[in-house]
């Protein structure tokens, strides 16, 4: 809701069309929209219409983006979906649900040549003091970096609860697996379950993680080696790179993001936080944050900050920590082939089937 009503206060953008399974929210988000543009232009504004399914909106041509801020679930198959119709795309993060359908993310919008852009906005909003420290070297070179964000999602056993007339359910569950309903879950409740979310470990951990992972100039790459805390010698969830770097979930004492490198570490342990060098790191494109970046990149054919490959590598590593929690054992990775090495059973958590007819092809 608040990019959506951002979105209404652009000058150079029009808000057209509203889509969501819950009519309350929908009718809701209808009446905040043309509030604002009331406000605005002092008059009605009647170019708004509200849908329940996503593919009666797709089929307008006067549409060229659209904001996807489902469940996580949803963001491929609608993201697909969206780019196939030749729309431009921002979606929330995490961008996937599982690792195989990223991959097929990337490459659906590459093969209709459409702007896709990952939504967090963190990594560089907030920890671009990092990136500066880290680029301009004031630490050596980075060795370890600790990522503070929660944990694994599990198994889902909220009770049954009868389905309110408003709730288009079914649609609402879309390709997961089908359960009874429970209003925890439409109300923001689903990411601690494990067949619509990866927890706060993809949450919270695409930013973490993503901006660790941009700071060491890994946003491109993957771990080789994912180590579950044993009790023992590993304390942590460890991601072990080709280059020696190694990145903790958990621990450190920075907040969300600690680093340490071969001449220091940061943010330093006196809690003094010294300037940043002027520097200049490429970010984002035009004005306005990362939405204000996926807009210009919707007239420029640029690819955004976040781009949907960067924004796949990202929510790949949080996956891959998530099969490591879950199977209590080491994973290999191929982060060039994508694939767990020598460990079948694990391999088959790189994705799930999907309920029909939301299957991806």
């Amino acid at each position: 809701s608040g990019h959506l009503l951002r979105s209404a206060q652009y000058e150079d953008t029009q808000v057209c069309a509203i889509c969501d399974v819950d009519s309350w929210r929908r009718e809701h988000a209808l009446a905040a929209v043309k509030r604002i543009y009331r406000e605005r232009f002092g008059k009605s504004y009647r170019g708004l219409k509200a849908y329940r399914d996503l593919r009666d909106l797709l089929q307008r041509d006067d549409i060229d983006a659209v904001f996807i801020a489902t469940g996580d679930r949803w963001h491929v198959p609608a993201g697909c979906l969206a780019v196939k119709a030749g729309k431009d795309v921002y979606c929330e993060k995490p961008e996937t649900l599982t690792v195989r359908e990223g991959r097929q993310m990337v490459n659906v919008a590459r093969r209709y040549c459409r702007v896709f852009s990952g939504g967090s906005q963190r990594v560089w909003d907030d920890y671009n003091w990092f990136h500066k420290m880290i680029y301009a070297g004031r630490i050596g070179r980075v060795k370890e970096v600790w990522v503070n964000v929660g944990g694994p999602s599990g198994h889902c056993d909220l009770p049954a609860v009868p389905t309110p007339p408003d709730v288009d359910w079914d649609m609402w569950i879309g390709p997961a697996p089908m359960r009874p309903f429970h209003p925890n879950l439409i109300r923001g409740g689903f990411r601690p379950y494990r067949d619509y979310s990866g927890g706060g470990m993809t949450d919270w951990g695409c930013h973490g993680f993503g901006g660790a992972l941009f700071a060491c100039k890994l946003h491109t790459t993957g771990p080789v080696r994912i180590l579950p805390p044993d009790g023992k010698e590993v304390k942590h969830l460890t991601f072990e790179f080709a280059n020696g770097i190694r990145i903790y979930h958990g621990g450190g004492w920075g907040g969300i993001l600690s680093f340490r490198g071969t001449r220091g570490e940061l943010p330093p342990r006196d809690g003094s936080r010294p300037k940043a060098p002027d520097i200049y790191i490429p970010h984002y494109h035009g004005r306005g944050g990362i939405f204000g970046d996926f807009l210009a990149c919707v007239r420029t054919r640029e690819k955004p900050f976040r781009d949907i490959e960067i924004a796949h590598r990202t929510a790949t590593l949080c996956h891959l920590g998530n099969i490591a929690y879950w199977l209590r054992r080491p994973i290999r990775w191929d982060p060039e082939k994508e694939e767990i090495i020598g460990d079948p059973e694990a391999a088959r958590w790189l994705d799930r089937p999907k309920r029909e007819p939301w299957s991806l092809s």
